[in-house]
């Protein structure tokens, strides 16, 4: 890797907003599905597992909740590589991990073992794709980045509608065992979107002499792990309001199918609702990136992200009413509209607070933070409904939890970020205070002039009006080159006023 080129950071190459960056954009798609559908995908394994390990189902779930904690969890040792090696080589190494996670898993002898294997391994291999996708993401894209964060994100529910079903296919036709081995391969196709991530360079030296200027200047090393962000008031509000957030945000997709079940729909009745989520979520995301995009909506990104949290959260609470399957069908659909805002928006706004610069660490704090909401919150939700067996104290809470996050978002933006007020360059600060100078000597000449009339010249004369041009005054530099007296170019540059206030130029008669 010697001659590799290490994006340590902002090069100071403008984002291209395309060419390349459509490469980067369905990199960051494709693992953005692999990330957030494949924890759930792995679910279609669990009956075969508890029957191979006798074990029982909240065991089983155990794997998708370390696969998730590993995702978010790791987030400040995905900034640390990141900032030390790159993009591109973290991801190569993350893809390598995820697929061979999956493969060991295929020989494990009890459930510790897919534990180890395809929560430990497989998730950490994860993150180390989906954190620095974002980042590449953040550095291809400026004016066009809201569309293409929606974009990137859409990839979790296409990944869900397809990864879900050839779970299923792949269970039936090979077993568990082979179909861990087969998804162990699928995965390496990580590795070939880290290798469409290529670093931003700046142009290069033509100049012997500047290559030599640019040797001899010591490189500044980045920071690790960058806490300052911590000192960014904006960085802290949307880190606490995020982290109430995902305490209700991934609860209603958990919890769906059994609410369906429990008011006594068939099993693939119910799971169709989960099909109509991810329907809906593929076309949010896109569309909620293209609203963000707007000139006179990115500047208040913030606050549309706070109205798609409270939308997500009323979604919840209305939903917790449902009593039959097409009221739940309708909580599906605008569940899977709010629920795709919410995610086209979530590093949007975050990538706006703190810049290009400083998002490679602000993105890892920011999941370290959430991980632990992550690993509460459902199953806080799952102990609610074990205490008072009624799901609509389920959703109750989801949806107060979201809906408190976005007033928290809301308000504290308004209360503690306040825009400086636009004040004029220093250039235009002088100009302006060199006119005003000169208009108050211009009308103290103009008011003698009135008071004496035909008096005295020299007065008039020793306050110089502004209306001379430089043009002018190169004119009255022209005789002296040519031998003329100093004496009457001097005479000759002034102008002469009359008694009718008429003001003559000496020069223009000459």
């Amino acid at each position: 890797m010697g001659g590799a080129v290490v994006d340590t950071g902002d090069s100071g190459v403008k984002a291209p907003d395309g060419g390349w960056g459509w490469a980067v954009l369905f990199g960051c798609f494709v693992i953005t599905g692999f990330s957030y559908a494949f924890p759930k995908a792995v679910s279609v394994f669990f009956k075969e597992l508890i029957r191979e390990f006798g074990v029982g189902y909240s065991d089983t779930a155990w794997i998708s909740s370390i696969l998730l904690a590993m995702l978010y969890g790791s987030g400040p040792i995905c900034s640390i590589l990141v900032n030390r090696f790159g993009c591109r080589p973290v991801m190569m190494v993350g893809g390598l991990f995820a697929s061979l996670g999956m493969i060991l898993a295929s020989f494990a002898t009890n459930i510790m073992h897919i534990y180890l294997c395809t929560g430990v391994i497989t998730g950490l291999g994860l993150a180390l794709n989906f954190q620095p996708s974002l980042i590449m993401l953040n550095r291809y894209f400026s004016e066009k980045r809201p569309l293409a964060n929606g974009l990137a994100a859409a990839g979790s529910p296409v990944a869900l509608c397809c990864l879900s079903p050839l779970g299923q296919v792949l269970q039936y036709q090979y077993g568990w065992r082979g179909g861990f081995l087969i998804l162990g391969g699928i995965l390496l196709n990580c590795c070939a979107c880290g290798a469409l991530m290529r670093p931003l360079t700046g142009p290069k030296k033509t100049s012997e002499v500047d290559e030599k200027e640019t040797e001899t200047k010591p490189k500044p090393k980045p920071k690790l792990l960058d806490f300052t962000v911590f000192k960014d008031r904006g960085f802290l509000i949307y880190t606490v309001a995020a982290a109430i957030m995902v305490l209700g945000l991934f609860v209603p997709p958990v919890f769906v199918v059994s609410y369906a079940k429990e008011l006594g729909n068939e099993d693939t009745k119910s799971a169709l609702l989960l099909t109509i989520l991810g329907f809906i979520d593929i076309f949010a995301r896109p569309t909620c990136g293209i609203i963000a995009g707007l000139k006179w909506v990115r500047p208040r990104c913030v606050y549309l992200f706070s109205f798609a949290m409270i939308f997500n959260g009323t979604t919840d609470i209305v939903g917790s009413m449902a009593s039959d399957y097409p009221s739940l069908v309708v909580f599906c659909i605008f569940f899977g509209i709010s629920y795709g805002m919410v995610g086209a928006l979530q590093f949007e706004v975050l990538m706006a607070i703190v810049g290009t610069e400083k998002f490679s660490s602000a993105i890892g704090l920011v999941l370290l933070v959430e991980a632990i909401a992550v690993l509460v919150g459902p199953p806080g939700a799952g102990r609610l409904l074990d205490a008072t067996k009624n799901y609509m104290y389920v959703f109750l809470l989801a949806g107060c939890e979201v809906v408190l996050s976005a007033l928290v978002l809301a308000i504290c933006n308004m209360l503690f970020i306040k825009r400086k007020p636009q004040q004029p360059d220093p250039p235009a600060k002088m100009e302006m205070a060199i006119t005003e100078t000169e208009m108050e000597e211009l009308n103290k000449a103009t008011k003698d002039d009135q008071d004496n009339v035909g008096g005295e010249n020299g007065k008039k004369q020793a306050v110089e009006p502004e209306t001379i041009t430089k043009s002018d005054a190169k004119k009255v530099e022209e005789p002296e080159s040519t031998g003329v007296d100093s004496v009457e170019v001097e005479n000759a540059s002034k102008k002469v006023s009359e008694a009718n206030g008429v003001v003559v130029e000496p020069e223009s008669s000459l």
